[in-house]
Formats: C-alpha cells, structure tokens, sequence
C-alpha cells in the first residue's frame, strides 16, 4: 500500500487527464489534411496531455517508494496520580486579609514571611489545595 494516498490519487488523476487530452488531439490531428492545421492541436492537447501522463507516473512512482512508516501505537495514557495534600502538624497559617486557613506547608503559604497564625478564627474557611482540617 503506497505511503500517501493523497500522492497516488493525484497522480491517477494526472495520468487520466494526461490520456484525455492525448486522445482530443489525436483526434482533432485525425480530420485535418495540412500539418500546419494541426499544429495547434499538438500544441494545445497532446504535448500537454503527454506531460500529464509523465507527471502522473512520477507521483505513482512516489507514492510507492516512500518509506513506509510504522503506524505509532496509540497508548492509553494513564493518568497521574493525585499529588497527595500536604500535611504538617503546626497550627494553620492565614495570610493577612486572607480568608483561608492553611497548613505551614501549603505552598500557597510556605517561605511567606507575611503568614501569620489563623488563631481559630471561626471565618476562616479551609484551603482547597491543603484542606487544613476535615470537612
């Protein structure tokens, strides 16, 4: 099976269209008595109609001597593992204006100099990247 189809149909289409031409002129060649009658034939049908036919058999050609890459593999990908929360056993840290309560070692607060103690404050609500309590 050639490697690109798209190569193959055009160069059938070229060859087809080629073999047509050739035969108009033949056949326009066919009822004229006079050579210089049938130079435009020639020169409108089968010259152009003869360098399809080449084209075509040069895509033909090519189309079958490619190489033939191996279809990939389609592998399912399997999907990471959720990263595991992080977890720390010192008291929730807060952002100061903040309105989540994080563990120290939540990245949204971790090497922040500005985090400070939440202090149980009851309007905090938990973070959703380190959940700092049970729901």
């Amino acid at each position: 099976m050639p490697t690109s189809r798209i190569l193959l149909w055009s160069g059938l289409v070229a060859a087809v269209g080629g073999a047509v031409l050739c035969v108009l002129g033949w056949y326009g060649i066919s009822g004229e008595r006079f050579a210089e009658r049938q130079l435009p034939y020639l020169a409108s049908c089968t010259v152009p109609g003869a360098a399809l036919i080449v084209a075509g058999a040069v895509l033909v050609v090519a189309a079958y001597a490619l190489p033939v890459r191996p279809a990939e593999p389609r592998v399912a990908e399997e999907p990471s593992p959720p990263s595991p929360a992080p977890s720390s056993d010192g008291p929730p840290l807060r952002v100061p204006g903040g309105a989540l309560a994080h563990r120290p070692d939540c990245p949204l607060v971790a090497g922040r100099e500005t985090a400070v103690e939440a202090a149980g404050d009851p309007s905090l609500r938990p973070c959703p990247v380190c959940e700092p309590w049970p729901p």
